[in-house]
């Protein structure tokens, strides 16, 4: 009798020795959970691929800043339409699906993750030379150049994570300590390299460069307060300016959440070897993914071309001939 409750409760019945035992959260906690979480699934991979359909669409919007805005708009969408539906599985349910697609899992997770922080730091580059250096700003940041520095960003990121994964690749689920689990096993030094590769070193680029961009965002906007009785050609020059703070404002916001959803998480990894050993370290896990909802939903907020540009797919307008060359911005 005992034997067969216990064979219950296991993943591969048959498999008594090797076997992992079922999830135990409760139901109506898994319920919750997993309604909350499968929303958020679902806005954070609708939302982004209006944005992905937008900049893609309108060529009004295709430029170098909307053009890295896509890129991490890509990113952002994978979390929401594979990451997160995924992670709901693996935390409610026995991994069913072998160690091959476990491996491969969290292979792609950390290069949407990392090509994400390289987006972050390519828009904190773009919003530095144009305010710290508008002069250069067109022939520094052109379209074919920021498309090839994200190309880059994310061959650096597939190149780092298969040395990163290498054992893992080798051997599939050799971090697996029982049949129906999927877990990520990293030694302390791999772990460390990776604090530093994707967390420390981009964070600090962004924000040095973001202080840079606040104190020379300032200085300009009190030069534009006191020169209110300009020549028109020094109106549209501060028009210009305008325009250039007022994103550089958004994309500040934008930096602003990426920080808080990610520190949380890379600070416990310091002190907490093994990730997935508490309820806690799933709740940082999460909040890190839910940043790529927050991503489109300022956009939404911040931006009048990203609302117009809804608006028009939406409504099926871009089906319509030429609509590639409607009026956005």
């Amino acid at each position: 009798m005992m034997d067969t409750q216990n064979a219950a409760e296991l993943c591969f019945p048959h498999l008594l020795n090797s076997s992992c035992r079922k999830p135990t959260i409760p139901w109506s906690e898994a319920v919750l959970l997993n309604t909350v979480l499968s929303f958020i699934s679902l806005i954070t991979a609708a939302l982004n691929l209006l944005v992905i359909i937008s900049v893609s669409h309108f060529r009004q919007l295709q430029k170098p800043t909307n053009i890295l805005l896509l890129s991490l708009a890509v990113s952002d969408f994978l979390v929401g339409f594979l990451m997160i539906p995924v992670e709901i599985i693996r935390n409610t349910v026995c991994w069913l699906f072998g160690d091959i697609l476990c491996t491969a899992y969290y292979y792609v997770a950390c290069v949407v993750l990392s090509a994400s922080n390289g987006n972050i730091v390519l828009i904190s580059v773009d919003r530095y030379v144009a305010i710290c250096d508008p002069l250069h700003y067109t022939t520094r940041m052109t379209v074919s150049r920021v498309k090839y520095c994200v190309w880059v960003s994310w061959l650096l990121s597939v190149f780092y994570f298969i040395l990163y994964f290498k054992d893992e690749l080798i051997q599939p689920g050799r971090s697996n300590s029982c049949i129906g689990e999927c877990e990520l096993s990293i030694s302390y030094i791999a772990g460390t390299v990776d604090l530093f590769v994707n967390f420390l070193f981009p964070v600090t680029i962004i924000i040095v460069l973001y202080m840079r961009v606040f104190v020379v965002a300032v200085s300009q906007a009190r030069a534009m307060r006191s020169h209110v009785t300009a020549v028109t050609l020094q109106l549209s020059v501060n028009v210009k300016k305008k325009s250039e703070l007022k994103a550089a404002r958004t994309l500040g916001i934008l930096v602003i959440a990426y920080l808080i959803c990610w520190c949380p998480y890379y600070c416990y990894s310091v002190v907490e070897v093994n990730l997935t050993s508490t309820p806690y370290a799933y709740f940082l896990f999460f909040l890190l993914y839910f940043n790529s909802c927050l991503n489109p939903v300022i956009y939404a907020l911040f931006y009048p071309w990203f609302r117009k540009a809804v608006k028009l797919i939406v409504s099926l307008q871009i089906l319509q001939p030429d609509s590639c060359e409607a009026n956005i911005l």
